[in-house]
């Protein structure tokens, strides 16, 4: 079974000459197997015979021609137009579970879940007929999907659902959030308390950050009266905490309804899920939900890139986790030494210790959002001054902010010729950085146009790609899916190996810091009053800091030796605590 899919955003053919209409084999005998039409192209899959010319002549990568086993045929459930995204199978909630949903960024995981939630009425592929629950039952008839979306269909079970996007929430609501809480059911006050937002209930939408509106968003979601309830990336814009704090109300969500979630933190995934479907495709064209796994066979299966019992690759290279005891003494030559720092704004205060980063090693920074981070990384990069205290540095910086806009009015390669044309050609950035990245997969693209992930990508790999002695990344994981995050890992690990320079990573996955890092800065405080830095410590005394200052413990897993939260008061987790090893190398 052949699939021609057309990437809209790609497609550009006021920039093109129809090389896919005009190098067309087919074409050139008289079919019209890809004709031009007033938005772009169509291409014709009935007539198309894969030899995949179009694919490659097309200068914006917009044309995907997909082989798919026949039997997948049967199991289209949706298609959103010709040559357009299709999902085959769904994944199912079960009563009394927390069922994941897992893989890369535009491969159907929110179209699941829209669908499933009744936002989408399925077309099974008919997407010139108007869809309809009659043919979908018909369809799913003595199957346990079909009994759900029976009584989807007929209202006989209440779905509610988190959405991805939560900032544009304010766009629709402009109130106080005690207003918002209290319009949707009286059980709210419970929910307040559990994602500790008692804050902000006064506060206006608008005015929350990226942080509290995501908790205020869950807390929205878990008060309604509903039989099953969707989280789509809960997690997102919150610290490690407060992912933790939000996993444990999901799963009490889940005591007596039935709870979706979509999550790319694989350590609050293994924490909250009880089974998990992966996801696997080609972004913008199509996706496959597997048949669902237990959470650890899950994710190392996600990590390995293979799934058994389909006999499915769908990624190239295994993700494993290094088994290496952290170093305990360091002989570097420091780069930058500061003394005991001080930052005071109008209402808040932040103070460092005295510490230095070496040479050739990477810091990851952990802590409460709100304590400090970002401004200490904003003091070493010289975009803020130190109230008090002095930064000794005669080194070269090269600074990735925490929020990153696309000011830049053009294509990425436009971008990267004026920044970084130097490094394009070099075969060593090109195959540690940009290949990796899949930077070529960007190049055409306008920067005002891309994604959260896609930006993402774009201002990390720029930001490796300004020669400097120390690199400051704040929170590089955001957006990016749980691959897409591991593979930035590594790309920052390897490249600061390599090129034998110092970095400092601030970020709030734990498998992302525990990956990327040889030392850990930790952050603690009242957020946005107060905050103290402390350290660079080695590896087992920072992660045993910040684990014991969450109250967890972690342990390695035997297959991948990626860190697993144990169960609280799990026999593990009180002898763990007991001997003050929060955090497990061994």
């Amino acid at each position: 079974m052949r699939i021609a899919v057309l990437i809209e955003d790609k497609c550009q053919t006021k920039r093109c000459s129809y090389e896919c209409i005009n190098y067309c084999p087919m074409v050139r005998t008289g079919n019209e197997t890809i004709v031009k039409t007033e938005d772009g192209v169509k291409i014709s899959e009935e007539l198309c015979e894969g030899c995949g010319i179009c694919v490659d002549k097309c200068p914006f990568d917009a044309i995907k021609m997909v082989n798919l086993p026949e039997e997948l045929n049967t199991d289209l459930v949706h298609q959103f137009g010709e040559n357009s995204f299709r999902i085959y199978r769904l994944p199912l909630p079960e009563e009394g579970l927390v069922t994941g949903l897992l893989g890369a960024n535009g491969i159907g995981k929110t179209t699941a879940i829209r669908i499933l939630s009744g936002e989408i009425t399925p077309n099974l592929g008919d997407y010139d007929e108007e869809a309809s629950w009659e043919r979908v039952i018909e369809k799913y008839s003595g199957t346990a999907l079909g009994s759900y979306f029976s009584s989807l269909a007929h209202g006989e079970i209440e779905t509610a659902l988190k959405p991805q996007y939560v900032d544009k929430i304010p766009a629709h609501y402009s109130g106080k959030v005690e207003d918002l809480l209290s319009g949707i059911g009286d059980d709210y006050q419970r929910w307040v308390e559990a994602l500790e937002i008692e804050n902000t209930l006064d506060s206006k939408i608008t005015k929350l950050s990226g942080g509290e509106l995501q908790r205020v968003a869950i807390a929205a979601t878990s008060t309604k009266d509903a039989d099953v309830y969707f989280y789509d990336e809960p997690s997102s814009y919150l610290d490690i905490r407060q992912r933790l704090k939000v996993a444990e109300a999901i799963k009490e969500k889940s005591e007596n309804s039935r709870v979706m979630v979509i999550e790319h933190d694989l350590a609050v995934l293994d924490f909250l899920a009880d089974n998990v479907h992966l996801l696997y495709g080609s972004k913008g064209a199509y996706g496959v939900v597997s048949h669902p796994k237990g959470v650890r066979v899950a994710i190392n299966s996600y990590l390995s890139g293979f799934i058994d019992e389909e006999n499915i690759r769908f990624r190239d290279t295994e993700i494993t986790f290094e088994k290496r005891a952290p170093k305990s003494e360091w002989h570097s030559t420091p780069l930058v030494e500061y003394d005991r720092l001080v930052k005071e704004w109008d209402s808040f205060r932040l103070e460092t210790e005295k510490g230095d980063i070496p040479e050739g090693e990477v810091i990851g920074v952990v802590g409460p959002n709100a304590t400090g981070k970002t401004t200490f990384v904003k003091m070493l990069a010289d975009v803020i001054e130190p109230t008090e205290g002095d930064i000794k540095k005669n080194v070269t910086v090269s600074y990735k902010p925490q929020y990153i806009k696309p000011d830049y009015q053009g294509r990425v390669i436009d971008l990267y010729r004026t920044e970084i044309n130097e490094r394009l050609d070099e075969g060593f950035f090109r195959t540690n950085v940009l290949r990796p990245l899949d930077m070529d997969d960007l190049y055409e693209r306008e920067v005002p146009n891309l994604s959260g992930g896609e930006l993402q990508r774009v201002v990390l790999a720029l930001c490796l790609g300004r020669k400097a002695d120390l690199y400051l990344i704040d929170e590089p994981s955001a957006y990016l899916d749980a691959g897409r995050r591991m593979t930035a890992a590594k790309v920052i690990r390897r490249y600061m190996e390599k090129i034998k320079k110092g970095g400092m990573i601030v970020d709030h996955d734990v498998y992302f810091i525990d990956y990327v890092s040889d030392m850990i800065m930790n952050f603690s405080g009242i957020p946005g009053k107060k905050g103290k830095g402390e350290g660079p410590y080695d590896m087992r005394k920072g992660m045993n800091n910040f684990l014991k200052d969450v109250n967890i413990t972690f342990r390695r897993d035997e297959q991948t030796h990626r860190p697993r939260v144990n169960k609280l008061n799990s026999r593990l987790d009180k002898k763990q605590k007991s001997e003050g090893e929060y955090y497990y190398i061994d």
